[in-house]
């Protein structure tokens, strides 16, 4: 396992963003751990998480891409400190987001940042995907505002559980979308770097067991 991975694990857990317990996911399933990127709170935080998102788009997709593309709300914020921590590495890419609701005055429209050109090749960027429902919402927005292809989607955390059908989630997305996917880290990994309890382990596969791809 590659260090920054090991870093983002600890550094989950420092911010309290990467908790053990007893909590229910959004979809409804009970689950011994849970990841709420909205525990991220100050400068130096977002400045870190920036970074280690840089560290995973250059292992994963090196320069293969123009653009970041942010779904609003959460992927706001990641498409402009990751664009800033890539720059700062010598790669300047553009980013951009969309709003919930179009503009109807000053420069209208949904999209905000980079303007979009034929040819730009889009990376997304997430927190946590399950269902996949922000991507399927934005995708066909980017197609219809210039004749894009989509580079890829990056995740912080793929919890490598069933999305909308059998397969995991990032999985199903990728053949969806005919493009690559990856994560900063998986739950597998998280498994196996974390300082966790022999019971919290047996619980985290037993999840994955119950609720991974069949």
């Amino acid at each position: 396992m590659e260090q920054y991975k090991r870093d983002f694990i600890d550094f989950m857990i420092d911010c309290e963003v990467l908790t053990f317990g007893d909590f229910v996911t959004k979809s409804g399933r009970p689950t011994p751990y849970f990841v709420q990127t909205g525990k991220y709170r100050t400068g130096g935080q977002i400045r870190r998480l920036g970074e280690f998102y840089a560290d995973a788009i250059q292992s994963n997709f090196g320069a293969d891409f123009d653009v970041l593309f942010g779904p609003a709300y959460k992927g706001i914020p990641l498409a402009v400190e990751t664009a800033g921590a890539l720059a700062a590495r010598g790669q300047d890419v553009g980013f951009m987001f969309n709003r919930k609701e179009a503009k109807d005055h000053g420069e209208g429209g949904v999209l905000v940042g980079h303007p979009l050109a034929d040819g730009d090749r889009v990376l997304i960027i997430e927190d946590v995907t399950t269902a996949g429902t922000s991507i399927r919402e934005t995708v066909p927005i980017l197609q219809a505002a210039a004749d894009t292809s989509l580079a890829g989607l990056i995740v912080s955390v793929d919890r490598m559980e069933r999305g909308t059908g059998d397969k995991a989630a990032l999985v199903q997305v990728s053949e969806d979308f005919a493009m690559p996917t990856c994560a900063i880290v998986t739950v597998q990994e998280i498994i196996e770097h974390a300082d966790l309890s022999d019971e919290m382990v047996d619980r985290m596969h037993a999840y994955l067991a119950e609720f991974g791809p069949r």
